[in-house]
Protein backbone atom coordinates (compact mmCIF):
# COMPACT_ATOMS: atom_id res chain seq x y z
CA UNK A 1 0.00 0.00 0.00
CA UNK A 2 1.40 3.40 -0.90
CA UNK A 3 1.86 6.03 1.78
CA UNK A 4 1.72 9.77 1.11
CA UNK A 5 3.51 12.36 3.14
CA UNK A 6 3.16 16.12 2.89
CA UNK A 7 5.58 18.49 4.61
CA UNK A 8 4.35 22.03 5.19
CA UNK A 9 6.50 24.93 6.34
CA UNK A 10 4.50 27.77 7.89
CA UNK A 11 5.41 31.30 8.92
CA UNK A 12 3.37 32.92 11.69
CA UNK A 13 4.38 36.60 11.59
CA UNK A 14 2.04 37.73 14.38
CA UNK A 15 3.21 35.12 16.92
CA UNK A 16 4.80 36.79 19.93
CA UNK A 17 5.06 33.68 22.10
CA UNK A 18 4.93 29.89 21.98
CA UNK A 19 1.31 30.18 23.11
CA UNK A 20 0.44 32.14 19.94
CA UNK A 21 2.28 29.58 17.83
CA UNK A 22 0.51 26.65 19.51
CA UNK A 23 -2.91 28.27 19.03
CA UNK A 24 -2.39 28.66 15.28
CA UNK A 25 -0.92 25.18 14.81
CA UNK A 26 -3.63 23.51 16.88
CA UNK A 27 -6.28 25.21 14.75
CA UNK A 28 -4.66 24.06 11.49
CA UNK A 29 -4.17 20.49 12.74
CA UNK A 30 -7.72 20.18 14.08
CA UNK A 31 -9.27 21.51 10.87
CA UNK A 32 -7.22 19.11 8.73
CA UNK A 33 -8.09 16.12 10.92
CA UNK A 34 -11.76 17.07 10.84
CA UNK A 35 -11.85 17.48 7.03
CA UNK A 36 -9.62 14.56 5.98
CA UNK A 37 -8.80 11.10 7.31
CA UNK A 38 -5.10 11.65 8.01
CA UNK A 39 -2.41 12.10 10.63
CA UNK A 40 -0.85 15.50 11.36
CA UNK A 41 2.15 16.24 13.55
CA UNK A 42 4.60 19.05 14.27
CA UNK A 43 8.01 18.09 12.93
CA UNK A 44 10.18 20.80 14.44
CA UNK A 45 11.22 21.43 18.04
CA UNK A 46 9.13 24.56 18.48
CA UNK A 47 12.06 26.76 19.43
CA UNK A 48 11.23 29.53 16.95
CA UNK A 49 7.90 31.24 17.65
CA UNK A 50 7.09 32.44 14.16
CA UNK A 51 7.90 29.34 12.07
CA UNK A 52 6.68 25.76 12.14
CA UNK A 53 6.88 22.57 10.12
CA UNK A 54 3.92 20.22 9.93
CA UNK A 55 3.91 16.67 8.60
CA UNK A 56 0.82 15.05 7.13
CA UNK A 57 0.56 11.31 6.40
CA UNK A 58 -2.12 9.27 4.66
CA UNK A 59 -2.40 5.71 3.39
CA UNK A 60 -4.55 4.19 0.67
CA UNK A 61 -4.58 1.32 -1.76
CA UNK A 62 -4.32 3.76 -4.68
CA UNK A 63 -1.37 6.05 -5.39
CA UNK A 64 -3.56 8.12 -7.74
CA UNK A 65 -6.07 8.71 -4.94
CA UNK A 66 -3.28 9.77 -2.58
CA UNK A 67 -1.90 12.20 -5.15
CA UNK A 68 -5.29 13.87 -5.45
CA UNK A 69 -5.75 13.92 -1.67
CA UNK A 70 -2.36 15.55 -1.10
CA UNK A 71 -3.30 18.25 -3.63
CA UNK A 72 -6.61 18.87 -1.83
CA UNK A 73 -4.91 18.92 1.57
CA UNK A 74 -2.31 21.39 0.31
CA UNK A 75 -5.08 23.69 -0.96
CA UNK A 76 -6.91 23.39 2.37
CA UNK A 77 -3.76 24.30 4.32
CA UNK A 78 -3.30 27.41 2.18
CA UNK A 79 -6.93 28.44 2.84
CA UNK A 80 -6.71 27.78 6.58
CA UNK A 81 -3.38 29.61 6.84
CA UNK A 82 -4.71 32.65 4.98
CA UNK A 83 -7.74 32.79 7.28
CA UNK A 84 -5.47 32.83 10.36
CA UNK A 85 -3.04 35.45 8.96
CA UNK A 86 -0.24 32.94 8.47
CA UNK A 87 1.71 32.08 5.35
CA UNK A 88 2.64 28.72 3.85
CA UNK A 89 6.30 29.22 2.95
CA UNK A 90 6.78 25.84 1.31
CA UNK A 91 5.00 22.52 0.92
CA UNK A 92 6.05 19.34 -0.79
CA UNK A 93 4.43 15.95 -1.15
CA UNK A 94 5.93 12.53 -1.66
CA UNK A 95 4.26 9.19 -2.43
CA UNK A 96 6.19 6.25 -1.02
CA UNK A 97 5.61 3.15 -3.15
CA UNK A 98 4.62 -0.25 -1.84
Amino acid sequence: MPIAKLTIEIEIPHAQSLKDRRRVLRSIKDKLRHSFNLSVAELDEGVVWNRATLGVAAISSSANYLTGQMHLIDQAVHRIAAASSTEVVDSYAEILPE
